[in-house]
């Protein structure tokens, strides 16, 4: 099954946050975030179901792949994967 993804634009903000943040300290670095980030997105319609289950949900179609300290959440609907957040390990999920 081909999988397409979707940003949702919480995901999108948040990322473009971290990037941000990362950049006051080390462009380089944001980039190699960014980088490393948009590769794990990209390789996920190819083993959708490898990422966890989200502790919090429970819902066998709301998973996640960790990056350093990095939660990249995201949802499988038909045959597209949205990316529903991407958020920092020791903050709480909001309602997703």
């Amino acid at each position: 099954m081909a999988f397409k993804i979707k940003w949702s634009p919480r995901a999108a903000a948040n990322f473009e946050d971290i990037c941000n943040y990362i950049a006051r300290d080390s462009e380089h670095y944001a980039a190699l975030f960014a980088r490393k980030v948009n590769a794990i997105i990209k390789a996920i319609p190819q083993f959708p179901k490898a990422g966890r289950i989200v502790p919090e949900y429970r819902d066998e179609n709301l998973r996640e792949r960790i990056y350093g300290n990095y939660r990249i959440v995201y949802r499988l609907k038909e045959e597209l994967v949205e990316i529903v957040t991407i958020c920092h390990g020791a903050k709480l999920l909001d309602d997703i």
